[in-house]
């Protein structure tokens, strides 16, 4: 059985260099003055989505709302794997907060369409709410499974995966489609050198 996976993946400020110049005066970050990188534990999603891509053949698209230049991490993507890219960009989604995006996700997905499993890291480094993977799922009507390790078994339209808690794990099934949150279990692949030269000037198309 093939199925069709979406991981949604965000382009975030690196957090880890911030100083009193990487902030505004109303206390939020100036997202300017600091490097972007690919959300962390959004690559543990994808790496898991490819993990379950070399074994059950699923085809992966990648998607994340952002501004333009949000597309590196789509180019990224496709470099580490993923088949598809979807940039969700318009001037209406600036500043957007979590339930707004959660929202224009849902729509993202439901364009796609077809999807057995939607993937999402556990948080954004630039948020920390944790929110948006399961305001996801709501919206869609669909079960979730959160602070997921790994991925057990897809059986038809069964998923049996490992959930981390607190002084240990618990394994749960769920019917698909189906949402996911996954933590930093995984070790991400790097890109391979034959799609980075296919995908190197992969522009986005409206």
């Amino acid at each position: 059985m093939s199925y069709k996976i979406i991981v949604f993946v965000k382009q975030v400020p690196d957090t880890k260099n911030i100083t009193g110049n990487a902030m505004k005066p109303d206390g939020t970050v100036n997202r300017q003055a600091l490097p972007a990188i690919f959300n962390p534990e959004d690559l543990n999603a994808l790496e898991l989505a490819l993990q379950l891509k070399d074994r059950f053949a699923a085809h992966v698209v990648v998607s994340t709302m952002g501004p333009p230049n949000a597309a590196r991490v789509l180019r990224e993507a496709l470099c580490m794997g993923a088949d598809e890219a979807v940039l969700l960009t318009d001037r209406a989604f600036a500043g957007a907060d979590t339930l707004a995006t959660s929202y224009a996700l849902s729509c993202c997905a439901k364009k796609i369409g077809d999807f057995d499993l939607i993937l999402c890291g556990r948080q954004a480094i630039d948020g920390d709410t944790a929110q948006v993977g399961p305001q996801l799922a709501e919206k869609l009507h669909i079960p979730q499974i959160s602070y997921v390790e790994d991925v057990l078994a897809m059986e038809g339209k069964t998923i049996r995966a490992k959930r981390a808690i607190e002084g240990g794990y618990e394994i749960l099934e769920a019917p698909m489609p189906a949402m996911l949150t996954v933590i930093d279990s995984n070790e991400p692949r790097p890109q391979n050198a034959a799609r980075i030269m296919k995908y190197k000037k992969a522009k986005t198309r409206s």
